[in-house]
């Protein structure tokens, strides 16, 4: 149960990444309420990031490393979950 919503509640941001990405190529909806919601969510993770990795000749690789950590924490998480049910 525990191992579900935690797989679940990283699969959610690992979209919300994604979709920040999309969303970032459409400047004017910055002030939509969706645009912001999701600003909102996934600022916490790329923000830390991009400080430490600066855009590299224009592109901003944040969200790629941002997603690479997630799956790294994600995997780390699960397998702990995993050794607890055991």
């Amino acid at each position: 149960m525990l191992f579900d919503v935690v797989r679940v509640a990283f699969w959610i941001l690992e979209v919300l990444i994604i979709a920040r990405v999309f969303l970032s190529w459409f400047r004017p909806w910055q002030a939509n309420p969706l645009f912001q919601f999701v600003y909102d969510l996934t600022e916490p993770i790329l923000g830390p990031v991009r400080r430490l990795m600066p855009p590299v000749g224009g592109l901003d690789f944040s969200p790629l490393v941002a997603l690479l950590l997630l799956y790294l924490v994600e995997s780390l998480v699960l397998q702990a979950l995993r050794g607890l049910a055991i």
